[in-house]
């Protein structure tokens, strides 16, 4: 990969480094990633795709496609499965910032409600001096567990979050909850957020 594409895809989700491109090069882009094994590019592209509209079978056949080929170089923070909302959870999350470091980090898990009405999945909203994906683990072991995370929690997503990562306490507990009202508000099955 020649360096700027690196350093392109280093860059977070949020901001979307290829933005200014057209779906064309976009594809392009992805079969290559997809060729050469590159999981962090490739998540960029899928990534870009997911966020202009990109239909979900053709997202879902990335993704795998992805996973098949470069699991081992694929970002934490590109989802496993399809989420038609997780456009909105980017829109709603970059409202929120931080201006004192700190040791506290907020954090979201995809929940599984295909057992109820209003769409298969849903959030929990969470902060935590641990990493999102540690104190995941921890819901999962039963320590200090949310019941909505034990029992549905599928898979931490990180990346609407990841500028709200090593922020103050008091500024966390205050987020948690408004970024929890915040994504109700816009429509979403939403757990935790105290």
């Amino acid at each position: 990969m020649r360096p700027a594409a690196r350093t392109r895809a280093a860059q977070s989700p949020a901001a979307r480094p290829l933005a200014g491109l057209r779906k064309p090069d976009i594809e392009r882009r992805l079969a290559a990633a997809l060729q050469q094994g590159e999981g962090e590019a490739g998540a960029h592209c899928i990534h870009e795709l997911w966020m202009r509209g990109e239909f979900a079978l053709n997202i879902e056949a990335a993704l795998a496609a992805l996973w098949s080929r470069a699991a081992a170089s694929i970002p934490d923070w590109l989802p496993m499965r399809y989420i038609d909302w997780l456009p909105s959870v980017y829109e709603v999350a970059l409202t929120f910032s931080c201006a004192r470091p700190g040791r506290s980090n907020l954090y979201l898990v995809l929940l599984d409600y295909r057992d109820r009405r209003g769409g298969p999945h849903g959030l929990y909203v969470g902060m935590s001096h641990y990493t999102p994906a540690q104190r995941f683990d921890q819901h999962k072991a039963g320590i200090r567990a949310a019941g909505s995370v034990l029992q549905r929690g599928l898979e931490v997503l990180s990346g609407p979050t990841l500028h709200l990562q090593r922020i103050a306490r008091a500024e966390a507990a205050r987020i948690e909850v408004q970024l929890a009202d915040a994504l109700r508000d816009a429509g979403l099955l939403v757990a935790g957020g105290h």
